[in-house]
This record gives structure tokens, C-alpha cells and sequence, in this order.
């Protein structure tokens, strides 16, 4: 009887809102806006309700939300840098000045949905207050406001702590009644990866942060993407319907990538079943760079339903190239090969089924970024790319033996 009053109390106490069964998908401010609140010289992009409403109509109007994209997310930044005489939390009414929820019923009226930002700490990263002691009122209060998506940092609090710190927030959230879209900063404070409990994590989050912030620039992302590599022993195993690895954002549209390079960040989020929030101005994107963002092709394998997250499954020795293999619900694969190195024209790669870890002697070859079916390969896929960070993505669809 003991153990079975045990067994209640653990599953009540992780997270139960049914969401992400597939990768979160929407825009978050912070990679592109970070915490610009001078809307007095700079109106067009600080990060105000005005801000958040033109994103959110852009994504429904120019079929952002078609594809998937959903969720608008405030980042830091949002509120007061004191909480109010009754302890809550204050937005900052020059930003919003019919306060959050208003904000919220406006998102909610587009088919969309809202998230916001604070801190596990006594204060967030930039310096508001954080949500330590104040836990069941904050929540509570966001809830309130609509609240569909909250993601919590690891700014200014000791990392012992997050043990026992995500996992009450977790436990207020359930409390509150309403599904709310829990993303955690546990694991990216961890700075031992043998130490990091990915297991409790996966139970208490949806999605969780685990290395460094992206920043505008080629190298950060190919500098996520190695780490991914590298670990993803570590990491595969917890991704699947309701828990995602993330990544963190999609800068495809600022001013760090170029073309070959946007391909390779959309193909391999998709390949590592990451979610997908873009951070960009969605007002000024090229046409290329929205074809990228809503290529249905590759989204579909990120929103694959099974969920298995895809492993880098060769490098070359000298690391300048390698392949990416993910095993989808349907029996086929998506594959990406990945060029990292800087020299000289475009080369020739070939990667063998083997290598893929497909077992079969024929498929039927797509190119995801082309929209074009290359026939029949048989053991192998050999492609060309240039230098500096260019991949081509395929859907590799085996072919049964017949006997």
C-alpha cells in the first residue's frame, strides 16, 4: 500500500499538460530584440505589445501559423524591476500598457498563443524580479493573464537548487489547471554533463535548454550544432512526444547566415527534433528566407510523431564533413550531409546506407530543400556542396527485398 500511495505521488507531482506532443513551434524575441525598451528613439523595435501584435499578424497573415508556427513569446525584459505593494509582478505599462493579458486576449483572437519569460532566482538574467518565494503567485498569475507558454532561466540562484526549484514550478502549474507549455534553463547551467538528472528533467519539462545561448552568427550555430553531435548519446534517449531537446532559436533572417547556411540551421533543428522559434524581424525577411522557415518538407520531419530525435552517425576524421541520419514514423529517414570545412570549391560526398544506418539496398531518394525526387539509389547517396556550412537534407525511403 506504501509503495502504491508512492507511485500516486510521483506521477502527480511531474508535469501532466498534454502538450508538445510534436516540437513547439512560433518566435521569440530575445535573439533578435534582446531587452531594447527605449520605445521613445527606437519605437519599431523595442520589445512592446505593439511588437508582439505585428509578429503575431505576420505569422497568421503570411502563413506562418499555416505551417505551424504558433506561439509568441515575450522574453526578459517584460516587467517592472520591482513587484507591486501586493508582491506580484508589474508589467512595464510604458511597454504594455493595457497589460499582459490584454496582450493575450489579442494573440488568442488571431488563433495563436502567448508565452512569457521569468527566472528560477531571486532576480532573471537582466535583472527583474525572479520568481524564487514567489512561486504559487506567479504562476497563478500568469495564468490569469492566458498565459500558454512559460519559460523559466537559471539566472541568480545557486544550480543545487534546480532539484527542487523546476520541479515546484512544475507542481504549480499543474495546480493552476490550465496547460501551460513549460520550457526549463535546468540543463544548461549544468556545466558537468555527467551530473545532469536529463531523466527528472524530462519529467518535470517539456523542453529544456542545454548549451548555449545562439547568437547572430555562422559560428554559434555550427558551434550548437558540434555540441549536439558530441552528445547526443547523452540526449537522444529523453527526446520524444511531450520532451524536446532545444537548441534554442532560429536566427535565419538576421544578419549572421548566409543562404547555404539558413538551409543547414532549418535541416538540422528538424534533424535533432528541436522546436522551432524563430527570432528575426519577420517585417524585412527576404523571400528565400521564408521559403526556408516554411519549407513543409522539412517540417515535416521535425513534427515527425514518433518523436526520435536524429544522430550524427559519421565524421570524417579531420572533421570537415559528416551525416546525420533520423529514423521517421513512416519507415523512411531523413538525412543530412554537412559540410563544415572552408577550403576551396564545391566537393563530392558520398555516404552509404551503411554509414546512414539504413538497411536496405535501394531507396527512393527525395531532395527536401528542392522539392525533387532523384529516383532510385542503390548503397549509396553522393551529393555536392560547397564550402562553409552548406548540408543537403533528403527523404530516403527504402525499397523491401522481394523474394
Amino acid at each position: 500500500m506504501i509503495l502504491f500511495l508512492l507511485g500516486i505521488l510521483h506521477v502527480s507531482s511531474a508535469l501532466d499538460n498534454g502538450l508538445a506532443r510534436t516540437p513547439p513551434m512560433g518566435w521569440l524575441n530575445w535573439e533578435r530584440y534582446r531587452c531594447n525598451t527605449d520605445c521613445k528613439n527606437d519605437p519599431a523595435n523595442c520589445i512592446s505589445a505593439d511588437l508582439f501584435l505585428e509578429m503575431a499578424k505576420l505569422m497568421k497573415y503570411e502563413g506562418y501559423a499555416d505551417v505551424g508556427y504558433e506561439y509568441v513569446n515575450i522574453d526578459d525584459c517584460w516587467m517592472e524591476r520591482q513587484r507591486g505593494p501586493d508582491g506580484k509582478l508589474v508589467p512595464n505599462p510604458e511597454l504594455f500598457p493595457e497589460g499582459i493579458a490584454a496582450l493575450a486576449d489579442a494573440i488568442h483572437s488571431m488563433g495563436l498563443k502567448i508565452g512569457i519569460y521569468e527566472d528560477y532566482g531571486t532576480k532573471t538574467c537582466g535583472g527583474f524580479p525572479g520568481t524564487k518565494d514567489h512561486i504559487e503567485d506567479d504562476v497563478n498569475l500568469f495564468a490569469s493573464w492566458g498565459i500558454d507558454s512559460l519559460k523559466l532561466d537559471g539566472c541568480y540562484c545557486n544550480t543545487s537548487e534546480f532539484s527542487t526549484g523546476y520541479p515546484a514550478v512544475t507542481k504549480a502549474l499543474n495546480a493552476t489547471g490550465r496547460p501551460i507549455l513549460y520550457s526549463c534553463s535546468w540543463p544548461a547551467y549544468l556545466h558537468d554533463k555527467d551530473k545532469v538528472p536529463y531523466g527528472d528533467i524530462a519529467e518535470n519539462c517539456n523542453l529544456w535548454r542545454n548549451y548555449a545561448d545562439v547568437q547572430d552568427s555562422w559560428d554559434s550555430v555550427q558551434n550548437i550544432i558540434n555540441w549536439f553531435g558530441d552528445n547526443h548519446g547523452d540526449l537522444a534517449s529523453y527526446a520524444g512526444p511531450g520532451n524536446w531537446n532545444d537548441p534554442d532559436m532560429l536566427i535565419i533572417g538576421d544578419y549572421g547566415l548566409s543562404f547555404e547556411q539558413s538551409e543547414t540551421q532549418m535541416a538540422m533543428w528538424a534533424m535533432m527534433a528541436a522546436p522551432l522559434y524563430m527570432s528575426n524581424d519577420l517585417r524585412t525577411l527576404r523571400q528565400w528566407q521564408k521559403d526556408i522557415l516554411m519549407n513543409q518538407e522539412v517540417i515535416a520531419v521535425d513534427q515527425d510523431p514518433m518523436g526520435k530525435q536524429g544522430l550524427r552517425v559519421f565524421q570524417d576524421p579531420k572533421k570537415k564533413y559528416e551525416y546525420w541520419s533520423r529514423e521517421l514514423a513512416d519507415g523512411t529517414y531523413a538525412v543530412v550531409m554537412y559540410r563544415r570545412d572552408t577550403s576551396g570549391l564545391p566537393r563530392s560526398y558520398t555516404a552509404t546506407f551503411k554509414q546512414l544506418k539504413i538497411d536496405a539496398k535501394s531507396a527512393h531518394v527525395r531532395d527536401l530543400f528542392r522539392h525533387m525526387d532523384l529516383g532510385v539509389y542503390t548503397d549509396q547517396i553522393t551529393a555536392t556542396l560547397p564550402p562553409s556550412g552548406s548540408c543537403k537534407m533528403f527523404k530516403v525511403t527504402p525499397i523491401k527485398a522481394e523474394f
